[in-house]
């Protein structure tokens, strides 16, 4: 089974679309005519200039919104396109559920004719989170095992001119995804956010409890906010998501040395 058949039964109510994020991405993509977008999920940050959208899940496929660009049921090692017949291939949040990173990369390599964008993350940076540091440490063991290191990414395209940019994250953000909630922590005791965020829904749900439950009783007695003060006065927050753009025409490098802006 797809394992979003099971954890993206909640996707369109939980995990829509920021339009910070999706700002972020679009100008990773740049301008260009036609897109491609791999493990497109529901459609979450799907440019207009989408031509097709590849994804495994049924399920996710399902929940795909009346317009969509059409979407064909396959994985991002097996694009059903012919050679550079886009000009970019995009890849959100996706990248850790491939079975093979390097035969996905390579298949977007092949169909895109100019970029390639993924929106992805820094593990070691989501491990610092404070979700992850002081309540829920074994979720920070399941992300370590299912995420891909952007040193891999760039490893992988280290022939090519790789443009890293951080992606801090809005303290209202309307995408549900792992951090999502730093500034607003009650959320992460809703069940429906839970299921909703790949790294707690793919946690034993047992370990989960003792620091749900700690979490609730800092927030009870406002521990959590006498700790955490600084960050009820930020507006956004670098908690290690990135976008990673791979211009496929400009001038090659020798190595695996991206600019990090």
């Amino acid at each position: 089974m797809v394992i979003y058949d099971t954890i993206g039964r909640s996707y369109r109510a939980t995990r829509r679309p920021d339009p910070r994020i999706a700002a972020a991405i679009f100008e990773a993509i740049g301008e260009v005519g036609t897109v491609v977008n791999v493990g497109a999920g529901s459609g979450s940050y799907e440019p207009p200039e989408t031509v097709v959208a590849v994804e495994p899940s049924t399920v996710m496929i399902d929940q795909r919104p009346a317009g969509s660009a059409p979407v064909v049921q396959a994985v991002a090692e097996a694009i059903p396109l012919a050679d550079q017949s886009v000009d970019a291939a995009l890849a959100v949040l996706t990248v850790h559920h491939w079975t093979d990173v390097a035969a996905g990369v390579a298949e977007m390599r092949r169909v895109a004719r100019k970029r390639l964008v993924f929106f992805t993350w820094w593990p070691e940076r989501v491990a610092q989170f404070w979700l992850l540091e002081e309540y829920l440490p074994e979720v920070a063991k399941t992300d370590a095992a299912q995420a891909v290191p952007i040193e891999v990414l760039t490893g992988l395209l280290s022939d090519a001119h790789l443009t890293i940019r951080p992606v801090p994250v809005p303290h209202d953000c309307i995408d549900g995804f792992g951090a999502a909630f730093w500034r607003r922590p009650e959320a992460y005791l809703d069940p429906h956010v839970q299921a909703g965020i790949s790294m707690l829904a793919k946690t034993d749900p047992y370990s989960l409890r003792p620091g749900l439950a700690m979490l609730a009783e800092d927030l009870r007695t406002g521990r959590w906010r006498d700790q955490h003060a600084e960050l009820l006065q930020l507006e956004a927050l670098d908690v290690g998501m990135a976008t990673v753009s791979v211009d496929l025409q400009g001038p090659r490098r020798p190595g695996p040395s991206p600019e990090v802006e």
